[in-house]
């Protein structure tokens, strides 16, 4: 079998973003059931010099979507927007990411196969491949990101398992 960069990628980045989209409203929901206001959660953070649970989010679409369109560009530059602040506003992000990434034709991502991109953020100027961009920076940046996410969410009491990290995995029909 041929080596699909599709398949490599936008499988999992839906998958793990469906499990994002459900840590939200576990998460909206142990703040209500716990009469905490929403940014304790959305502000959390793990360390002090790391930043939120809203950035950490709002990376997992940056380094999915964000990075397909990257390529598509030929560059990718970090997003510096401000995070989203509602537990709403988070959920959008995660649900056009999916959506966005639910309508990609696979020939499309195959094809960037060897092109060239560039990390561009500043000064600093990166060359990749599209398959090493995607395989060593953004899939590698995105799984930490998620993860962080869950382990802030872990960091607070909510009663999350393996099982809300992993989302639904894809079985043989």
């Amino acid at each position: 079998m041929a080596f699909s960069l599709y398949e490599a990628t936008i499988p999992s980045y839906r998958q793990i973003l469906g499990a994002v989209a459900g840590l939200l409203g576990k998460a909206e929901s142990y703040c209500a059931e716990q009469e905490l206001p929403a940014e304790e959660i959305i502000q959390a953070r793990l360390a002090p010099d790391m930043l939120p649970f809203a950035y950490q989010v709002k990376s997992t679409a940056t380094h999915s979507l964000g990075a397909i369109e990257g390529l598509r560009k030929g560059v990718f530059s970090p997003d510096m927007t401000p995070p989203p602040q509602t537990f709403s506003a988070l959920k959008t992000k995660i649900t056009d990411a999916l959506a966005a990434l639910e309508a990609i034709d696979a020939a499309e991502i195959d094809a960037f196969l060897g092109q060239d991109m560039r990390f561009a953020f500043g000064e600093r100027q990166v060359n990749y491949t599209a398959e090493n961009f995607l395989l060593s920076f953004s899939q590698p940046n995105f799984y930490f990101h998620a993860t962080t996410a869950y382990d802030i969410l872990r960091s607070k009491g909510l009663p999350l398992g393996k099982r809300d990290f992993v989302g639904r995995v894809r079985i043989k029909a």
